[in-house]
């Protein structure tokens, strides 16, 4: 009797994506179905598969619901973020958002970095926000989840008109990125920090050029972010650095980052340790058995003894620092490295103060246009404006 089952699955072999931080589509936790690939004789001839190895990014328009995101996490360090895209382009192999794109019914894996949703309607929302009686001024951070400079900001131009209403209320904020695209809106933020209004955290993983590219294929090289800094420093941003994530046996010059930041114009620094929450865990395990078999074991063996024997410890006390000798090693790594570059020793708080609900109101108040001279604006102690007086001019 003849065999008429079908042939065996054959398994896809995972390849480096040029240009993106992952090889393939992972299924997320919200999937009913599992799909596994296999050569039916089709794949490469006209009308099959298109190639895999070129997967385009596709940007995606939403009307979100809200502009503002709370946070009630005791161990970050602002009260509500805005992040005007979902996903990033960067296609940092790492990143802990990934997982969030499970929500939306996208692949953490591929889709994160090739589904790219943008909230149109995001800097309308912020301006009514903003703009309600009730509204109390927050520690608010942009860029977050997903980098508000990526790729797609060029032409879309999001972020910078959410800065404009952030302006205009003169409503303090931080963000972070690993973009140089941030340099286009010194116009707006030059001034802003010169009122306390404003700080930007650049994020340096690793001052290994090849590193970086596999593990951050579409950010901007480490060179040309410490020119970033560089910038936004002699400018008079207040501007500092994110060392994160440390990653045991991979990116082990945290040191060398810190100095190199630091003598571009940095003033601050932090740092977080890896952790791989959901599907994060199969995507970054992917990633290392790709580039770094080697070492793979290891480096989660490291990760999983640093969290107690977990992936990713929810504790608040540990998850972005961890435990155990590595982690206290490296807490101790990172604070002498501080001390002796001077990093953290000016505490940058932005100036809630100057919020306005009505900025229109404002332009009407009786004796804004007489000649009398305009009171000096109140200074907090070691706010924003400190720190750029006693920054020395290049």
């Amino acid at each position: 009797m003849d065999d008429f089952s079908p042939p065996p699955t054959v398994p896809r072999p995972v390849q480096v994506l040029r240009g993106r931080g992952v090889s393939s589509a992972v299924a997320h936790r919200f999937s009913k179905d599992q799909r596994e690939w296999a050569d039916d004789g089709w794949v490469g001839m006209a009308g099959g598969e298109p190639d895999p190895t070129r997967p385009a990014t596709e940007v995606i328009r939403e009307a979100a619901r809200s502009a503002l995101s709370r946070n009630d996490s005791p161990d970050i360090a602002f009260d509500q973020a805005i992040n005007p895209y979902r996903g990033c382009e960067h296609g940092c192999s790492y990143c802990y958002a990934r997982p969030t794109h499970s929500y939306l019914g996208y692949s953490p894996g591929l889709d994160f970095e090739t589904k790219i949703v943008a909230k149109h309607n995001l800097p309308e929302l912020l301006e009514q926000a903003l703009s309600r009686p009730t509204y109390q001024a927050r520690m608010t951070n942009l860029g977050s989840a997903t980098d508000c400079y990526q790729p797609v900001e060029r032409e879309l131009r999001l972020t910078r008109r959410v800065i404009e209403v952030l302006q205009r209320h003169q409503h303090p904020f931080s963000l972070i990125t690993k973009a140089s695209l941030v340099e286009r809106d010194l116009d707006l933020l030059v001034p802003m920090a010169r009122q306390g209004l404003v700080a930007v955290y650049v994020t340096i993983t690793t001052l290994d050029a090849e590193l970086a590219r596999r593990l951050e294929p579409r950010a901007a090289s480490p060179q040309r972010r410490l020119r970033t800094i560089r910038t936004l420093a002699e400018a008079g941003v207040p501007v500092g650095v994110s060392v994160a994530p440390q990653i045991p046996f991979l990116n082990e010059d945290m040191e060398q980052v810190l100095a190199a930041a630091s003598e571009a114009g940095a003033r601050s620094a932090f740092y977080t340790v890896l952790r791989l929450p959901w599907e994060l865990r199969e995507v970054f395990t992917e990633w290392l058995q790709l580039h770094y078999p080697d070492r793979a074991a290891r480096v989660l063996a490291r990760l999983r003894d640093h969290r107690g024997g977990q992936d990713s410890a929810g504790d608040f006390s540990t998850r972005m620092k961890g435990q155990g000798l590595w982690g206290d090693l490296l807490s101790q790594r990172f604070a002498r490295a501080c001390t002796r570059l001077g990093l953290n020793r000016d505490r940058v708080e932005l100036d809630l103060s100057r919020f306005m609900r009505d900025p229109e109101q404002a332009l009407r108040q009786p004796g804004l246009f007489d000649d009398e001279p305009l009171p000096t604006p109140r200074r907090v102690a070691g706010t924003v404006l400190d720190v750029c007086a006693e920054r020395p001019r290049a």
